[in-house]
């Protein structure tokens, strides 16, 4: 099987503190998508890693969908020059909206939020809410760790091997995009406990 992606959704740092080591490939990332004709969902914000996603995708004419949280934009942390900014009302419905608009998922570094976001949406993998793939980008090494987590949930039974590939990781965008494209899991009731 393979997929095809109109949209992406990018879950990444909101710190400008990022931008020195990460910032270029944040704007590439989105220059990249754009490229592709793929359009960029996230979560809004004019700085750090996420401004640079969409700034790269704005520059070759792509399409950026910002899903900002009320309280956020009061902030004047929204991004003005997006082709659209929803504003919602809180965390959760941003996460579901933006959900609802992706046909993947794509993490880049980032903190607390990041990880929240990308978990959550391999977790709504699992439980069979929805079958989009999700892809972390590993730049610099970043995610190194958490990979090796991956693997020792899967070794001590936390992780069932069948799922292994709900979360996969790349250092080349184009490549992680590929493997997102083309990944297949079993049908949810292989892996589904049943009472």
């Amino acid at each position: 099987m393979s997929r095809t992606f109109k949209r992406v959704a990018v879950y990444c740092a909101s710190s400008d503190a990022t931008l020195a080591r990460y910032g270029d490939a944040a704007f590439e990332v989105g220059a990249t998508l754009a490229k592709r004709g793929i359009g960029v969902v996230y979560g809004g914000g004019r700085v750090g890693l996420m401004g640079r996603v969409a700034d790269g995708a704005l520059s070759e004419g792509g399409e950026v969908i910002g899903v900002i949280p009320e309280l956020l934009l009061k902030l004047e942390l929204g991004h003005t020059g997006c082709t659209e900014l929803i504003v919602v009302d809180g965390m959760h419905t941003r996460k579901t909206k933006m959900a609802a608009l992706a046909d993947a998922f794509l993490a880049l570094p980032g903190g607390w939020g990041t990880w929240e976001e990308m978990f959550e949406a391999v977790t709504w993998t699992q439980l069979g809410y929805h079958s989009k793939p999700s892809g972390v980008l590993n730049l610099h090494g970043f995610y190194d760790p958490m990979k090796q987590m991956v693997d020792r949930a899967l070794e001590e039974g936390f992780v069932r091997p069948m799922l292994r590939d709900f979360l996969l990781f790349g250092t080349s965008l184009e490549e992680l995009l590929e493997r997102m494209a083309e990944v297949e899991w079993p049908a949810i009731e292989r892996w589904i406990h049943k009472t």
